[in-house]
């Protein structure tokens, strides 16, 4: 008698999702993890539903624009660059500066700490980065204790449980067994393993044989929902198929900029509606960047 475990395609769930039903994911008061590059075609369908009072574990732009658009109540980054010359994100700057969103402080290690205590089912985990630093007074969520092996003083870090991780890779086949190029993001699998739920949009779907001939590079099995999002990280990088748009990120920080400083909104709201909220799916959003300009990133 065969004993072999086997399992029928007729028994696998396919998990392909479109965006805006992939969207709806993520509703007002959720923690929302976000991958690098960052899904930018999920994140402006998050934008459009008009969803609020999220925190955010994720940095850079596509956190800057989700502050931008009022989304936002607290954010988890060890850094919110701002891109394009920009020592910090302006939305972020204004907002932190203004107290109208809350910033749970951290660096790198304290941020995977929370999320590897979360993957593991800890409440928290110790981590001696930050010990002797201002750290634990602005940020009363770490805290310090003594261990109880050797007597070292460490930073106890709370988990960090993300309600949704929305991520970009390369490809996908329609199973959710996910396959980045030249490796995913330092974070992306931090925030999977942490995550009760997990959103990976992709360049392409391809077939589960294609899969499974190179299973070495499957970095995510089984994500909860994949979307097909060809050029979805622009205006940032996919690694294998364009580069970065450093003329539309400049674009975004010098509207952004000029409303941060001067309170003067209208070319950040100009770029919301021509970019975010008139595009009605990842497609209608293409167009409006035009052709010429996404095939001059084409990277091989």
């Amino acid at each position: 008698m065969n004993t072999g475990a086997h399992v029928s395609s007729a028994t696998r769930h396919e998990n392909i999702v479109e965006e805006a039903d992939a969207a709806t994911w993520v509703s007002d008061g959720m923690i929302l993890a976000i991958g690098d590059p960052a899904p930018m075609a999920m994140i402006r369908q998050i934008i459009r539903r008009g969803v609020k009072e999220l925190t955010v574990v994720g940095s850079g732009l596509a956190l800057d624009l989700l502050i931008a658009a009022g989304c936002v109540r607290r954010t988890m980054a060890y850094y919110v660059g701002g891109g394009s010359g920009g020592a910090v994100a302006p939305s972020f700057r204004r907002a932190a500066e203004q107290g109208e969103i809350e910033v749970w402080e951290c660096e790198e290690g304290i941020l995977t700490t929370g999320l590897r205590a979360a993957a593991q089912g800890l409440p928290f985990l110790p981590w001696r980065g930050g010990v002797g630093t201002s750290l634990p007074e602005v940020n009363p969520d770490l805290k310090v204790i003594v261990d109880p092996i050797k007597g070292q003083t460490l930073i106890a870090v709370p988990a960090i449980e993300p309600d949704v991780a929305i991520l970009h890779a390369a490809v996908s086949d329609a199973y959710g067994n996910v396959q980045h190029c030249g490796g995913p993001g330092w974070l992306d699998l931090f925030l999977q393993r942490a995550a009760d739920r997990t959103i990976v949009q992709v360049e392409k779907i391809i077939s589960n044989e294609e899969i499974r001939a190179n299973p070495w590079a499957t970095t995510i099995a089984r994500a909860d929902a994949v979307v097909r999002a060809p050029y979805g990280a622009h205006p940032f990088y996919s690694r294998g198929y364009y580069v970065q748009d450093r003329a539309f990120t400049r674009l975004y920080v010098e509207a952004a900029s000029a409303a941060a400083s001067s309170e003067d909104r209208s070319l950040l709201d100009h770029f919301l509606a021509r970019y975010v909220y008139e595009p009605q799916t990842h497609g209608d959003y293409l167009e409006a960047v035009g052709v010429k300009q996404l095939i001059a990133l084409y990277e091989y």
